[in-house]
């Protein structure tokens, strides 16, 4: 899995990888439902925050390989 995530740090390190990845940040993990939130929505948050954190921790470990 070394290859995808040195790609992953390729890809998000560019100013405009920086951007993308502050916006999915924003659209996800900073994003606040309500305390009406359904339980669906409650899921879809919490699967789209999982996909986030995942992209983080893949860039994370392709930016450590390289060291």
């Amino acid at each position: 899995m070394n290859n995808i995530e040195k790609q992953y740090a390729q890809t998000f390190v560019t100013a405009s990888g920086k951007r993308v990845l502050s916006h999915l940040r924003t659209i996800t993990v900073e994003r606040i439902l309500g305390q009406n939130a359904t339980n669906d929505e409650l899921r879809w948050w919490a699967a789209q925050c999982a996909l986030f954190h995942q992209i983080e921790n893949l860039i994370n470990r392709g930016n450590n390989s390289s060291q």
